[in-house]
């Protein structure tokens, strides 16, 4: 179990499963770069963050709502979580303040843009119901990614390889926050579109690494040492 002042952003998972050094550069060294693409998400998520609650028959909706898991280390603010009414006493399922029956939360996530080829965003969003599973009690079986430029939602079960692969990557997480050490640059195709192209200068730095790499086993082959 982590205390309060271990928790770290739910949101770094995705910096994190897209890039371990795009994560280091913006979580350890406190980097930003922004772009068209991270404006306009910037936007929508501002738009989705607008606290409040509303309700309308068989559904109610939190907007805004605080997250975190003592057991993953993890804090975050949900764009939506909206609470489904299920049989009284519904295994995993909750109630609510001043609501009559039962109730099992669904988060949704919104994303500008079209879905990914990794499991970043799925990863984002399962790790808000891990939190959401933590403060209620409650069991959630799915939720949902809104992509901006499709408008419409894409369904995301929470199975066992992504609830697995969500809780590895909040171990990693940590591991390399108590590090306080930015991984090295890898190159790849998907560094194009990263916004902090040009302050992590991927080719280049990759390029010294292989360098001093082999300089170093030509040495040892020597007896020498750099």
């Amino acid at each position: 179990m982590y205390s309060e002042d271990d928790l770290l952003p739910i949101s770094a998972l995705q910096h994190l499963r897209f890039c371990e050094r795009q994560w280091g550069l913006i979580h350890l060294e406190q980097q930003w770069e922004e772009n068209r693409l991270t404006a306009e998400g910037r936007l929508l998520h501002d738009r989705a963050h607008e606290s409040g609650t509303e309700a309308r028959p068989g559904l109610v909706v939190a907007r805004g709502l605080h997250l975190h898991s003592l057991r993953l280390g993890l804090t975050g603010q949900a764009d939506v979580v909206e609470f489904r009414p299920v049989e009284d006493g519904a295994a995993g399922a909750v109630r609510l303040l001043d609501r009559d029956g039962w109730w099992r939360p669904f988060p949704v996530e919104y994303k500008r843009g079209r879905p990914k080829a990794d499991s970043c965003d799925e990863i984002q969003l399962c790790a808000q119901a891990l939190c959401l599973e933590e403060m209620f009690g409650a069991v959630i079986e799915g939720g949902a990614l809104f992509y901006g430029k499709d408008r419409r939602r894409t369904a995301v079960a929470f199975g066992d390889d992504l609830r697995a692969q969500t809780e590895a990557l909040a171990r990693r997480m940590h591991a390399l926050y108590s590090a306080r050490v930015t991984p090295p640059a890898v190159y790849a195709k998907k560094c194009e579109r990263c916004s902090l192209y040009d302050r992590c200068l991927p080719r280049t730095v990759s390029k010294r690494g292989s360098v001093k790499r082999y300089l170093a086993r030509a040495l040892r082959d020597e007896g020498m040492e750099l």
